[in-house]
């Protein structure tokens, strides 16, 4: 959120754990004019805490760090440089970022209370940390268990000796399974970013292209159009356009190992050449699933089978997507058409997406989560014959009140080029 956000919210000026019964002088976060902005999330986090007596919450994660602060500063705790939104009960937040982060912190983010911290002094980002989870007032503190680096987790069982560690993960993944609509209209922009990285991709098969060639291609093309939605002003001025990560690509018999990349093996007549943009399909911190396959030239009745059924058995998922249906039973309508065909079923049908590549629910077996409007998904169909081929395509959904939109709107027939 750009700075004219922040000047809305009062620094927290203690480093202790902030409650309302302890410190009723000091302000809760007020809401945003903004609807769903990051201040309106940390709110809703805060009202979920005090109904879990939960009083203080630390996020770590870089997507759920982005999510409450508007803050993306690329690098974390692989590269020792922790990053973290503290949340009290009530009060303001704090973000503790590196210094040499913390200029982009500022103008990124409406969090008021920016805490740097420097490689070898005064503890560098253990001591912000201790200062806020070390009050006697701090009774239960939470984090994102499977996201949380286990150092955080070991500063927080030294500092705050009185309060047990839970696991908060439950809290933000039901915070972030509804979309709102100005989210939706974002992921609909990267819906758009991702068909125009497949078309461009599309356009680069020949014989005798390289895979990584059809990468560039594909980069190229998704850089362009995220560009078109940035006009490098407010919030936009800190968004990189540019498409990252690697290509999962495969071409001829490779088609079977799902999740290989581009590599330098020149396409041939025949082949039938996979791109998978989960991974890069990314723009504005939202992340999309969205496959294709095309067979360059011709393609054999046994591939074109096994392609149709791929296809048929993500249309089958689909169309049991509205709300009120039940997750685990959208992916068994996929599993039918499958086994119908003569196919063992493989993985899971679809997963939740947004702000990372895995949000809750998912369409596997066992998850009986109900569907509602304002989830997305990624929904796939695949089938692999092994040594021989694999037959995929996948794209990003929302769900509607009287069913789904397509976030990637490409054609989904057997297309030779």
């Amino acid at each position: 959120m750009p700075k004219i956000a922040a000047q809305l919210y009062r620094a927290q000026d203690t480093t202790d754990c902030i409650q309302k019964d302890i410190f009723p002088y000091l302000p809760e976060v007020r809401e945003s004019p903004m609807p769903n902005a990051p201040v309106d999330r940390v709110a809703d986090l805060q009202r979920r805490m005090a109904d879990d007596g939960i009083d203080l919450f630390v996020v770590a994660d870089p997507d759920s760090v982005y999510y409450f602060s508007g803050f993306c500063g690329y690098l974390g705790m692989e590269f020792d440089r922790a990053t973290m939104v503290v949340v009290p009960r009530a009060g303001d937040p704090t973000l503790v970022t590196p210094a040499m982060e913390a200029e982009m912190a500022r103008a990124m983010s409406w969090i008021a209370d920016v805490r740097e911290w420097t490689d070898g002094v005064d503890g560098e980002w253990t001591g912000h940390l201790a200062s806020l989870a070390g009050h006697p007032a701090c009774r239960a503190i939470a984090v994102e268990a499977d996201k949380t680096h286990p150092r955080i987790v070991e500063v927080l069982r030294r500092e705050a000796k009185q309060a047990p560690i839970r696991d908060g993960t439950a809290i933000l993944a039901d915070m972030r399974m509804i979309k709102s609509p100005d989210e939706i209209a974002v992921m609909r922009q990267a819906g758009e970013v991702a068909v125009a990285m497949c078309q461009a991709g599309r356009e680069a098969l020949a014989v005798g292209v390289p895979e990584f060639e059809v990468a560039l291609a594909v980069i190229g093309g998704g850089t362009r159009k995220a560009a078109e939605f940035l006009d490098g002003s407010g919030a936009d001025q800190f968004i990189s356009p540019t498409i990252h990560n690697l290509q999962i690509m495969q071409s001829g018999r490779h088609t079977c190992m799902v999740h290989r990349r581009s590599t330098v093996k020149k396409l041939e007549k025949g082949d039938p050449i996979y791109l998978c943009f989960c991974g890069i399909a990314n723009f504005k911190q939202f992340k999309l699933g969205f496959d294709r396959e095309f067979f360059l030239g011709s393609v054999t009745d046994n591939h074109a089978r096994v392609y149709e059924t791929a296809v048929r058995a993500q249309q089958a998922a689909l169309s049991m997507i509205r709300p009120g249906a039940i997750a685990d039973e959208v992916h068994a309508a996929a599993e039918e058409v499958y086994r119908s065909a003569g196919y063992s079923p493989g993985y899971r049908t679809g997963r939740g997406i947004g702000y990372s590549f895995l949000e809750q629910p998912q369409l596997k077996r066992g998850d009986r989560t109900r569907i509602q409007a304002g989830m997305t998904f990624a929904v796939d169909g695949g089938i692999t014959v092994p040594g021989d081929f694999g037959g995929r395509i996948g794209d990003s959904i929302v769900v509607t009140e009287n069913g789904f939109d397509y976030l990637t709107e490409y054609p989904r027939e057997l297309t030779i080029v």
